[in-house]
């Protein structure tokens, strides 16, 4: 039996892991090493792994990598990587081919993670699949019958972008760039939550105790949770009625917080006024392995 396996690596700000799948989507190899905070060395501790990983296999392996930020479709250049400032304006896949041989491909951190639900996870007998990372920051990817729609921008799916709906924008002059901190990413991710937790309460706390605070009905962590769970929904709504999916994947760090997803969907219910909302809200079933395994079926996904 010819074993296909398939590389996966997952660029992130801190860390770089890697996986080996076999065509079986078996996991034979999950490890992760720091990230260099350069590119050059980047660079150099991806062909690392994959040098290491093919000769321990005496084969050529396709690799897939996914990153914060999106690719321009025009130069090829990577954009919007806030947490991993030295990737922009980089073109990792070209800077890779430069050494090595293999089928190279390179998406974003979260259309892998729902490609990785969507291929065989706990919304693989969905269609459309959602995918939103709830984290120290916010992200989002669509992919529908197995394959990442990341639009002619390469912006498909990051809904975390848009202005929160119903917040107090008068300020911004029309022509100005958006204020990130009316962006949806500014109420959801992690960072927004203690930023925001801290302004109004005059306390510092992470996202995690603010969470367990709230599980003990502390009232302030009460107060803030439930106008959170409402601001979710809110953004929420955007993508039901733009995008329409059949299911919605949570995922991400902050996600293992949230044990209310029934109450988010009906408070999303609500304010679309569909009582019978067809959405499917899942939590994911690899977790925070997603990513790594979603860029390990990037090459796939283009062969279905």
């Amino acid at each position: 039996l010819n074993l296909i396996m398939q590389i996966g690596i997952d660029l992130g700000a801190t860390k770089i892991e890697y996986v080996l799948l076999d065509n079986d989507n078996k996991e034979l190899i999950r490890n992760r090493v720091p990230t260099p905070n350069d590119y050059d060395n980047t660079l150099l501790s991806i062909i690392n792994i994959v040098k290491d990983l093919e000769k321990k296999n005496n084969k050529d392996l396709s690799v897939g990598i996914c990153h914060p930020g999106a690719t321009d479709k025009t130069t090829g250049l990577i954009k919007n990587a806030h947490n991993s400032q030295w990737l922009n304006k980089k073109d990792i896949v070209k800077d890779l081919k430069k050494i090595l041989k293999n089928n190279i491909y390179s998406e974003n951190d979260a259309n892998c993670f729902c490609l990785s639900e969507a291929f065989d996870g706990s919304a693989s007998n969905y269609e459309t699949v959602f995918g939103i990372i709830l984290g120290s920051g916010c992200g989002g990817g669509f992919v529908i019958n197995k394959k990442i729609i990341s639009g002619s921008n390469g912006l498909g799916g990051e809904w975390s972008l848009n202005q929160m709906p119903e917040t107090n924008n008068s300020n911004l002059k029309s022509e100005n760039k958006l204020d990130f901190s009316n962006r949806i990413e500014g109420y959801l991710s992690g960072k927004s939550i203690e930023k925001n937790y801290q302004k109004k309460f005059k306390i510092k706390l992470t996202a995690k105790e603010i969470f367990f605070n709230y599980r003990n009905k502390d009232n302030n962590a009460c107060a803030f949770i439930n106008d959170y769970k409402n601001k979710l929904a809110r953004s929420l709504v955007i993508i039901i009625t733009t995008l329409d999916p059949d299911a919605i994947v949570f995922g991400g760090g902050l996600s293992n917080e949230i044990d209310f997803l029934d109450e988010i969907k009906r408070i999303t219910s609500n304010l679309i006024n569909e009582p019978n909302l067809k959405t499917i809200f899942l939590k994911p079933l690899y977790g925070d392995a997603s990513g790594v395994r979603g860029a390990a079926l990037l090459g796939r996904s283009k062969s279905i």
